[in-house]
């Protein structure tokens, strides 16, 4: 079992910058893939970015490479999007998920077993 608490998403204005973290308590963090998701309103999930148990693969939706960054500390159980250059079009609710059964972060949202609750950033124009 495995507790994800994302934080840091808000209000920023186009152009700006926003920090999200995800904290992960249950299951040992450092044998396990994570990622991040977005999901706009009436949307789909979509993937944002992902990172291997290790950090030595990292991948990104072409959305938002370049703007974005993934990093994780696994001495703290935590996984961290930084997001700069923020545009309207990154305007969702942001979650981040675990595959617990890899270490290579997957694109495809159904490969993941744990989620967290989700946290809204909102870039306005």
């Amino acid at each position: 079992q495995v507790q994800l608490v994302e934080s840091g998403g808000g209000l920023v204005q186009a152009g700006g910058s926003l920090r999200l973290s995800c904290a992960a308590s249950g299951r040992s963090f450092s044998t396990y893939a994570m990622a991040w998701f977005r999901q706009a309103a009436g949307k789909e999930r979509l993937f944002v970015g992902g990172i291997s148990a290790s950090s030595s693969i990292k991948k990104f939706a072409d959305s938002v490479l370049g703007r974005f960054t993934i990093s994780r500390d696994n001495a703290k159980n935590t996984v961290s999007l930084q997001m700069n250059s923020l545009k309207p079009e990154d305007t969702a609710v942001y979650y981040c998920a675990a595959d617990i059964h890899r270490v290579d972060p997957f694109r495809s949202d159904r490969e993941y077993d744990y989620w967290g609750q989700g946290t809204q950033v909102t870039v306005s124009s």
